[in-house]
Order: structure tokens, then C-alpha cells, then sequence
């Protein structure tokens, strides 16, 4: 009997996917638990019409995402902090910082785990970051952190 997966099945197979199981199985685990549907024609147009929305929804994410990196390449943000003589900074920078002056200096709202930043920052000068804006896209822009010299 084919159903339709509801939820995702170990062994199975995951949610909305079709699959060909014995009649007990479906009639006695999956569809009382509600794990599965009966792949009648309807059902099975309707599951096609969610996976055809799910890959179009993925598809302008995707080129959304494209777009952004394009517009994003090459940005330098400024970061302004406190530091010594010798160029270290009273604390550190870190990808929150470099967040908030993203949005603030270019209008653009990430999350901060999408950057790469394996450390924070803690010194003067120009760091290049990588922002993961999706899967396979990603970006690199330059952090330039500027102090005031204390001493």
C-alpha cells in the first residue's frame, strides 16, 4: 500500500515523502498514530503541490540570498573601540558588535551566526569576515576597528 509520511519515519523515509509499506503496517501503526495517509490521487496532488511551494519558497530564498552577497562583497563596517598605546583593545570585538554596526552603517540585518568569526577581534586594523547568508552563499566583508589611544 502507498502512503503518504506525515511526520518524519525513522527507517522510513521523511515528511511528505510517498513510500510503499505492507497494508497492516499502514492500516495498524502508521495511519492510527497518524505518522501517515492513505496515498489516495487527491492526497497525492496535494503532497506535489507542497513539495512544488517548498522548492519555489527554496529557489527565491536562494537567489534572495545571491542578491545580497553581490550587494554585500567588498562592504567595510567600522567598529570603534577602546585601546592602548600598543594597539590592543580594552576588551574585544564581537560578531554582536560587528552586527549592530552592520545595520546601523548599511541598513543590513543578519543574524550573528551567520558570520565566521572563529575568534573575537582584539586588535586595531582591518579583519576580513565571512558571512554565511545561506546554504553554499557566502560573502566576506573587511571589520575596520578604529579606538582612541589611552595609555
Amino acid at each position: 500500500m502507498k502512503v503518504i509520511l506525515t511526520q518524519d519515519v525513522k527507517s522510513l523515509g521523511k515528511k511528505d515523502q510517498v513510500v510503499e509499506v505492507s497494508d497492516g503496517y499502514a492500516r495498524n501503526y502508521l495511519i492510527p498514530r497518524g505518522l501517515a495517509v492513505e496515498a489516495t490521487s487527491a492526497a497525492l496532488n496535494e503532497a506535489n503541490a507542497k513539495n512544488a511551494a517548498k522548492q519555489h519558497r527554496k529557489e527565491n530564498e536562494l537567489s534572495d540570498a545571491k542578491n545580497l552577497a553581490k550587494k554585500m562583497s567588498g562592504l567595510t563596517v567600522v567598529v570603534n573601540s577602546k585601546a592602548g598605546a600598543n594597539g590592543k583593545l580594552f576588551g574585544s570585538i564581537t560578531s554582536k558588535d560587528i552586527v549592530d554596526q552592520l545595520k546601523k552603517q548599511h541598513k543590513y540585518s543578519i543574524d550573528k551566526k551567520m558570520l565566521n568569526l572563529p575568534e573575537a577581534i582584539k586588535t586595531l586594523g582591518e579583519t576580513e569576515v565571512e558571512i554565511k547568508l545561506y546554504a553554499g552563499v557566502t560573502t566576506r566583508i573587511k571589520v575596520q576597528v578604529v579606538g582612541e589611544q589611552e595609555g
